[in-house]
């Protein structure tokens, strides 16, 4: 096998009696690959801010255990960690850290508070679940964290000022949690979806080409871990064009995205 085939991680194809930890799974890609490994056998715990939302997915589905938390506030994720690994006796075979927040917004309207919203949800949000949770999975020698950024976080784009750099920053932290943890067992992947329907996204103006649905999000998340993938990024007849905009020269890059979006 050549290197460019070798996978990355240890594929998880079989869910059947494997405990999850999804974080923002109230709406969106969350709460559809929450059902998907529910559906697949998994014993899944979800958690995000909606209590209504978690107790009406939790209440249907025997077995799933639902736990509120603010991912800004560091004591109540390492409760929660801590209510895991009570519940399972062990830990979670897999963390999946989908919470997030979105607002459009430029430079020409910077809002400071809008700005450090985004960072205390997509990115410190996710330093306080590994501060928790990677002692536990180091000390078990097994697991995997997968955290979901996006393809506006390969290169700079117009109305994603606040949010691109914070899914740029999951991206890089990613790959330097695969660097230290794959080494002790640990499996490590990074989601960068394209547009997909989800109440955040509904805040968009412009045409969102290549939509998807959650449940469509979700299925590709779960053949990326059955193949053993780091990245993920979806559906490829978009992805394949943001990915190849990552590469171009500067001056084609911008002329590039002022031309496609009319920015």
């Amino acid at each position: 096998m050549s290197l460019l085939q070798a996978k990355l991680n240890p594929p998880m194809a079989d869910w059947q009696g494997q405990s999850v930890w999804i974080i923002g799974a109230s709406t969106g890609i969350g709460r559809a690959t929450a059902e998907a490994l529910q559906a697949q056998g998994a014993r899944v715990i979800v958690s995000a801010r909606d209590v209504a939302a978690l107790q009406a997915f939790a209440g249907s589905r025997p077995g799933c255990l639902a736990l509120a938390l603010d991912v800004s506030q560091p004591d109540t994720v390492a409760a929660a960690a801590q209510a895991v690994h009570t519940a399972l006796g062990a830990a979670p075979d897999l963390v999946l850290y989908c919470a997030g927040h979105y607002r459009p917004l430029r430079a020409t309207a910077f809002d400071l508070a809008e700005m450090q919203k985004h960072l205390a949800v997509n990115y410190v949000g996710v330093l306080h679940v590994l501060d928790a949770i990677l002692p536990m999975l180091l000390q078990a020698g097994r697991g995997h964290i997968a955290l979901v950024g996006s393809v506006a976080g390969y290169r700079g784009l117009p109305m994603s000022l606040a949010y691109g750099p914070t899914k740029a920053a999951l991206n890089n932290l990613a790959e330097n949690l695969y660097l230290d943890l794959h080494p002790r067992g640990l499996g490590v992947s990074i989601i960068n979806p394209g547009f997909v329907e989800t109440p955040l996204t509904a805040q968009n103006s412009f045409r969102m080409p290549a939509l998807i649905s959650p449940a469509e999000a979700a299925q590709h998340i779960l053949q990326g871990w059955a193949r053993g993938h780091f990245e993920m990024n979806f559906p490829r007849r978009f992805t394949r064009w943001m990915r190849l905009l990552r590469c171009l020269p500067d001056r084609w890059y911008f002329a590039s995205v002022r031309r496609i979006t009319k920015a």
